[in-house]
């Protein structure tokens, strides 16, 4: 894996059928982390005003959020950035440090995160639907899944589910 990069996902992107189906990656290596000195927040506007939250990550000291991190190539990783909108700012990649949560050696990892915020905003229980299923597959610790269980969601509206398909087939990287 001598050109690997790491990526940190703590969204949607933790699901397998979102990373690997909807995004058209494949990991070299999946390992579930702790980023420790952020805190996950549901209040990201998406590309698209369909009235729901995305995820996103914010400093702040004390907490931690857990998450997936992957091997990818950086062509996967160029493409993770075009999906995610990091090349018109919607999203910004930054250097984090990631710790396996089966205690092995830290990763420097890129994850994303981003300024646009709106209180008003919460997370479809679709997308949340996604995170818990992408934490329980990779078995983050069970109290974090609870918490998410915890977190306020709204039913779909029928703009984000129009806008879901047509952004799943814009969001899928061409085989090479």
């Amino acid at each position: 894996m001598t050109d690997a990069v790491w990526y940190f996902a703590y969204g949607s992107n933790m699901q397998p059928a979102t990373f690997r189906g909807r995004r058209g990656i494949e990991a070299m290596r999946t390992v579930p982390a702790r980023l420790s000195g952020w805190r996950l927040v549901l209040d990201k506007p998406p590309l698209l005003p369909v009235g729901h939250a995305m995820a996103n990550v914010v400093e702040a000291a004390g907490h931690d959020v857990y998450g997936i991190a992957y091997a990818v190539t950086p062509a996967d990783l160029a493409h993770i950035d075009l999906t995610e909108g990091v090349l018109i700012g919607n999203y910004r990649r930054v250097s984090v440090r990631v710790a396996p949560i089966d205690g092995s050696e830290p990763l420097d990892a890129f994850t994303l995160t981003s300024e646009h915020r709106d209180p008003t905003l919460r997370p479809s229980d679709r997308y949340m639907a996604l995170l818990i299923e992408g934490a329980e597959g990779h078995g983050l610790p069970p109290e974090y899944i609870t918490w998410l269980r915890s977190l306020p969601a709204d039913p779909e509206s029928l703009e984000a589910a129009a806008a879901r398909r047509l952004i799943d087939r814009a969001l899928k990287k061409e085989p090479r």
